[in-house]
């Protein structure tokens, strides 16, 4: 089988072979269904593949498409100009670079359809070249726009040229609710909406399908899909790692699947995470090895965000799909960027609850954050975890606490933002990166961590007491009896008090009791 990894072109796919998941059907509902389209969706779920798609579609590339669902549903294929605008490619941190760029689209245009008189600015242009590209083929047009926030989420630290591209884009987009009667089709993608900033205040005809269940599965591969298209690579991948098939898809499924675009709607999985899975055989964070933004880390940390509340907080419906609150509240972008997803929907007030998809998505997010919250460097993470591991696991106490207090005596580590919520972030990574190898649970408030680790041998009841003493945060596991449901337990439990200093950012003190319930 031929996997379709990095292919963004829905003519060579076909003609070269790659395995495809039919999407068609849904495409022709679009089509035959309305006209004026959003879709946001997080990088690499195949939104280039879809508008490349429509694409053939719109061109009536008939012989594309034998054999998919839509061959079966379409009966006049219809050959339309298709208008792509493609903003992936470029890099939009200079002035100008956006009216470059569409100049050059433009150019291309103009030699196919002409150029009127007059038609002397950005706007004129397209507007001319829609009305005689419908005027010469006797069909109106399809317009496809291909990440069409490019421009914007390129200058989110640069509010001056981000209103530069704004405007830019609200003037070009506005001509295509006045050629209406030129315009068979709209279409555009990209991860956020911005919504209040007026991109799209004059084409208020504007579908926004991202939250619709009938396109849930629009990008990206749902369980049907798998099962359907690529059971027999699941199970070469089950016999190369000596499991049973379903537990092999129960495997793919906490690591890859789990991305919901509205509530109660079909699972979606990463499908670059998935594919690259079932090419190679070997499971591994695929998706965050191609990068991550560092632009969301830095709006975490302007805001000072505390990573504990990022999957307790609700969102409404607005605020999730637009960009305009990233500067109170960074959880839509993060939702927007693919590292979280729905899980629960609160029909009275219209809140969202969030949440991580999967293990990948998990893992790879906290991994990620860990250089930026802790003195640990990217290339040390999986050392200081492991050992923090091995010292739990063979209850290694000085050991591990030790390499704790190390961490915060970094004296040359230099950490942004509020010192009160630098402590719990930094604790926040370091616990989640832990969970991932032994058994966390923690309870979070302001001024303290409460947190319960628990290994085959050992159980740790932790009270970590910001610019308090260890006897006090000692004390305060006994009188809330942290630790009573562990004292029947068989394992060795450790009762650890921890005091840190906000103004000096220094683990300050530790002390230990140890009950031996072997």
């Amino acid at each position: 089988m031929k996997y379709p990894i990095g292919i963004q072109d829905f003519e060579s796919l076909r003609k070269d072979g790659y395995s495809y998941v039919d999407k068609t059907a849904m495409v022709y509902r679009l089509a035959a269904d309305g006209r004026y389209y959003f879709l946001s969706r997080p990088r690499r779920f195949g939104k280039s593949l879809l508008v490349s798609t429509l694409s053939a579609y719109f061109e009536g590339k008939r012989e594309l498409f034998e054999g998919l669902a839509i061959a079966g549903l379409e009966k006049e294929w219809v050959k339309r100009p298709v208008l792509h605008i493609d903003l992936n490619t470029a890099d939009y941190r200079q002035p100008g670079s956006l009216v470059s760029l569409l100049n050059n689209i433009l150019l291309k245009w103009e030699k196919l359809y002409g150029k009127g008189e007059g038609e002397d600015t950005l706007p004129l242009r397209f507007l001319g070249i829609i009305e005689r590209a419908a005027q010469q083929t006797n069909h109106r047009v399809a317009i496809l726009v291909d990440e069409y926030d490019k421009p914007l989420l390129h200058t989110l630290d640069n509010p001056e040229l981000q209103a530069e591209h704004r405007n830019t884009m609200k003037s070009f987009y506005s001509v295509c609710k006045t050629q209406d009667r030129y315009i068979k089709f709209a279409f555009f993608t990209g991860v956020t909406k911005f919504s209040k900033v007026s991109v799209f205040s004059d084409l208020n005809n504007l579908e926004d399908i991202s939250l619709l269940p009938d396109y849930a599965g629009l990008c990206g591969i749902t369980e049907e899909e798998l099962h359907h298209t690529f059971d027999g690579e699941v199970e070469l991948m089950a016999e190369q790692q000596k499991q049973a098939k379903e537990e092999c898809y129960a495997k793919l499924r906490r690591q890859y699947d789990g991305y919901h675009f509205c509530e109660d709607s079909v699972g979606v999985y990463n499908p670059f995470s998935l594919l690259n899975t079932l090419k190679n055989r070997r499971f591994r964070n695929y998706w965050f090895e191609t990068g991550t933004p560092t632009f969301l880390v830095e709006v975490l940390q302007k805001n000072d965000y505390a990573l504990n509340n990022l999957t307790s907080e609700a969102v409404s419906g607005d605020d999730l799909m637009g960009l305009d609150t990233a500067m109170r509240n960074p959880v839509p972008l993060i939702y927007q960027s693919g590292y979280l997803t729905i899980k629960d929907y609160d029909e009275r007030f219209g809140m969202y609850q969030l949440g991580y998809p999967n293990k990948e998505v998990e893992e790879g997010f906290a991994n990620f954050l860990m250089p930026y919250y802790t003195p640990i460097r990217k290339s040390e993470s999986r050392f200081f975890v492991g050992s923090f591991v091995k010292e739990l696991e063979s209850g290694n106490v000085e050991g591990f606490m030790t390499r704790l207090q190390a961490l915060f005596a970094d004296g040359s580590y230099t950490v942004q933002g509020d010192r009160e919520v630098y402590f719990q972030n930094c604790m926040a990574v370091i616990l989640k990166m832990l969970g991932f190898y032994v058994e966390v649970e923690r309870t979070t408030s302001s001024g303290r961590i409460d947190v319960t680790i628990q290994t085959p041998g050992y159980v740790y009841v932790m009270e970590l007491k910001r610019d308090g003493t260890a006897d006090e945060a000692l004390r305060q596991i006994h009188d809330n009896h942290y630790a009573d449901p562990f004292l029947v337990d068989t394992r060795t439990l450790y009762m650890i008090g921890i005091a840190f200093s906000s103004d000096s950012r220094w683990l300050e003190e530790w002390k230990m009791e140890l009950i031996s319930n072997s």
